[in-house]
């Protein structure tokens, strides 16, 4: 059976997208973020608790105080990505339960009014909404750049605060020249799926 989506877009947001780890100086813009989201916020999380959150960086000093918590690999790539975000799980998200899940308000109190599940819980949706946000970068025609190479503490430090856990950097644009490392190999089907 083959896939409902067409085969272009399959390639533009999995067969041929890449990790981009140099682009071009056009900017992203607002407008082009903002529908980014408006695409990724419908992605499922549990309870639609929707932690992530997204710190853009676009000034200059913002941008010099994030590259000094970047793995030396990565500061170069992230000072001059046209547009860098900050993704980071918001382990205060039940405060939206309420109006998230409207349906069952009590779970703000009856399974998240513990620090430690709501740490788990946003760190584990969040990440999956950092995989639809990198998605959904792809769909906008844009390269994305996700790092785990960085200080977590030292970026939580400069542009979070206790209540927010970062979980990556994404650089963000056009790709520019020799943007792309060789792909990688990936698992066959058997190696990854089992049925029992």
């Amino acid at each position: 059976m083959s896939l409902v989506l067409d085969p272009a877009a399959q390639d533009l947001l999995f067969r041929e997208a890449r990790t981009a780890n140099t682009f071009t100086d056009e900017p992203v813009t607002d407008e082009q973020v903002q529908a980014i989201y408006d695409l990724v916020k419908y992605g499922p999380t549990a309870f639609n608790q929707s932690p992530l959150r997204v710190t853009l960086v676009r000034s200059a000093e913002a941008r010099e105080r994030l590259v000094q918590h970047m793995a030396e690999g990565n500061q170069p790539k992230t000072a001059t990505a046209p547009l860098v975000a900050i993704l980071a799980a918001d382990n205060e998200f039940h405060e939206e339960l309420p109006e998230l899940f409207p349906h069952f308000p009590q779970a703000k109190d009856v399974f998240f009014a513990e620090r430690s599940a709501r740490e788990g819980a946003a760190t584990l949706n969040a990440a999956l909404q950092a995989a639809y946000f990198i998605i959904g970068v792809r769909a906008a025609g844009l390269a994305a750049g996700p790092m785990t190479g960085l200080d977590f503490e030292g970026v939580r430090k400069e542009f979070l605060d206790d209540d927010h856990t970062p979980l990556m950097v994404v650089n963000i644009g056009t790709p520019g020249e020799d943007a792309w490392f060789p792909r990688s190999p990936r698992l066959a089907y058997d190696e990854v799926v089992t049925t029992v």
